[in-house]
């Protein structure tokens, strides 16, 4: 089957061009590009598209990628097409940033794209990717060690923020890809860094695909039909995942904290995909250093008996595990500690979110430990509320002896991640006289006097 005809059933199938669009090519000079340019310039007509192309000059190779940017330009008037095009010192963005020459053309092709599509008012990004390319993107992600539909590779239609990118040519292979251009007397531009083994997905173009093409000549279609059929899986799964999800999430913002015990009662294949959920909702780019790796550490770290530990995953983000709870969050892992008076009469509003008021001499039909009542000769004022210290200890009622602060966290299972914003009451004499909602001193009131005060944690 020819180029031509297996990009029409594909934008058919994927219902990936519609009557009267606006489209923006990205078009590199290559063959691949080129015979993706020509192919929707005999589209035009029958589709009434609206074309322009995009050109990014990445200055790599000097005076060569220079004249890719002159003979796009050139076929782009020839051909009737508006073209726009840029040039980008990509080698000193590396240079400021650190980052790899394959993240940073990118970044700087695909911002480039952006913009050009706003100034049009373009919804719709055509690119040239074929099915050699996916066989290379599936293995090289399968390698590394994807998990979800990043195993998927390159879909034939996807949405990125306020557009869409489609690629027609992934039925088809490299070789129809230079057939077609033969046949129509297509030139284009060759780049020699292509056949440099210095970059991972050529060691996979000049090694792995032909043994692959040998055994198989229709390889790519193959893959391409697991990409698509995996994707469907995935789709199906995330939906079921999507549901367990709800019931395990005990808070969502900049910050996910979830039930450990609800998330391994969820079927192990629903546990990953659960995982992968709350790392695309807390990630704002995909990370490609992201794999089934972490995924598992994170299982790991669920079933350990030990009540804690932490996951370091990219970005900077941190899973920690206290007890039956997990919190994933990009903050610190010790918040600020704080020490406020309070004040009698009044409220103190905490950073957990929650308060205490201190009341006079007003009795509560309540013995839980969100109640403390003391009389005022009982204790020296001013009181105040503060996070822990190291080697605080208290003298907990009906308890001989004082304790720990943190044997009392411990027995009472609070998460670790909340211990050091936990309130801790104290007299002006550093005397602890309650956590609360955990414990009591001994100097809670047996029988209340003429004057005390009652503290409600609320």
């Amino acid at each position: 089957m020819m180029l031509e005809e297996k990009a029409r059933q594909a934008i058919k199938k994927f219902k990936l061009i519609q009557q009267d669009e606006h489209l923006l090519v990205g078009v590199s000079g290559g063959s691949d590009s080129m015979a993706l340019l020509h192919l929707l310039c005999k589209l035009k007509t029958e589709y009434n598209l609206h074309l322009v192309v995009a050109h990014v000059d990445h200055m790599f190779r000097g005076d060569q990628s220079y004249e890719d940017y002159v003979f796009v330009e050139k076929y782009c008037a020839e051909w009737g097409v508006t073209f726009e095009g840029t040039r980008i010192n990509v080698p000193e963005y590396i240079n400021n940033t650190g980052k790899s020459s394959q993240v940073a053309s990118r970044e700087v092709r695909y911002k480039f794209f952006e913009e050009i599509m706003s100034k049009y008012a373009i919804h719709k990004l055509v690119l040239a990717h074929h099915g050699d390319d996916q066989l290379e993107t599936i293995l090289m992600r399968l390698t590394r060690g994807a998990t979800g539909e990043a195993r998927a590779g390159i879909k034939i239609r996807r949405t990125l923020r306020e557009y869409e990118i489609i690629r027609p040519f992934l039925w088809a292979s490299k070789d129809d890809v230079e057939e077609y251009c033969f046949n129509h007397g297509i030139a284009y531009r060759l780049d020699a860094s292509n056949e440099k083994p210095v970059y991972a997905r050529n060691r996979y173009r000049l090694h792995v695909l032909p043994f692959l093409k040998q055994e198989n000549a229709r390889v790519h279609e193959h893959f391409q039909r697991f990409s698509e059929e995996l994707l469907e899986d995935e789709a199906f799964l995330n939906a079921l995942a999507e549901e367990h999800l709800r019931a395990m999430v005990l808070k969502k913002d900049k910050e996910v904290k979830i039930s450990i015990d609800k998330l391994l009662q969820t079927p192990k294949p629903l546990q990953r995909r659960c995982i992968q959920l709350i790392l695309n909702y807390l990630y704002f780019e995909r990370q490609e250093d992201l794999s089934a790796t972490h995924i598992q550490s994170m299982i790991t770290l669920f079933q350990s008996s030990h009540p804690s530990g932490e996951v370091h995953l990219p970005a900077g983000l941190k899973v920690i595990k206290s007890y039956n709870e997990c919190i994933f969050t990009f903050g610190k892992s010790d918040p600020e500690s704080y020490s406020y008076t309070i004040h009698i009469q009044g409220e103190t509003i905490l950073p957990n979110g929650r308060k205490i008021q201190a009341v006079k001499n007003q009795s509560i039909d309540d013995k839980s430990n969100n109640i403390f009542v003391i009389n005022f000769e009982d204790i020296h004022l001013p009181l105040t509320v503060r996070t822990r210290k190291d080697g605080d200890r208290m003298r907990v009622k009906g308890l001989n002896g004082s304790r720990k602060v943190k044997n009392i966290f411990i027995d009472k299972k609070v998460p670790v991640t909340e211990r050091a914003l936990w309130p801790i009451v104290e007299d002006a004499n550093q005397e602890i006289l309650w956590i609360p909602g955990l414990v009591k001193s001994d100097k809670e009131v047996v029988k209340e006097s003429k004057s005390f005060i009652t503290l409600k944690y609320v």
